[in-house]
């Protein structure tokens, strides 16, 4: 079994989280500027076997897509070209930037660590693998 890596798309940084390779557990992996993600990502699949990339679909609350989706599928048309043997499936992240923060306050971060606008990216990208995992 392959990898499950998530991606929390932003038009700076770029969240991603990986779940181990039996496909259990969440981990928040790294932040990326997002203009070196699809080489992030290439050089990230020859060493790890990565089955689907998983990206947030970050939607208004009246279920329409956000301001920032047609960046990403901008960037979605980019790395299937790229990459077009590892499948992407789409998953709804709203709130997950908020919950990131909770989270960081919950885990008794300080104002100063929590001011890490990557850091939330990346829990970010976390929640959106565990939201995925929880609904297999």
């Amino acid at each position: 079994m392959g990898r499950i890596l998530a991606i929390d798309y932003g038009t700076k940084r770029t969240g991603i989280a990986v779940t181990d390779e039996l496909q259990i557990i969440a981990s928040g992996l790294t932040t990326v500027n997002t203009k070196d993600l699809l080489l992030f990502l290439n050089d990230y699949i020859k060493n790890e076997s990565v089955e689907l990339f998983l990206i947030g679909e970050p939607k208004q609350m009246n279920n329409t897509a956000s301001e920032s989706e047609s960046y990403i599928a901008e960037f979605i048309q980019k790395l299937e070209k790229q990459i077009p043997n590892i499948p992407i499936t789409r998953v709804d992240e709203r709130f997950t930037s908020k919950i990131a923060f909770q989270t960081m306050i919950d885990s008794g971060l300080k104002k100063s660590q929590r001011k890490n606008k990557a850091l939330v990216d990346e829990i970010s990208a976390t929640l959106i693998l565990q939201s995925y995992l929880y609904s297999k």
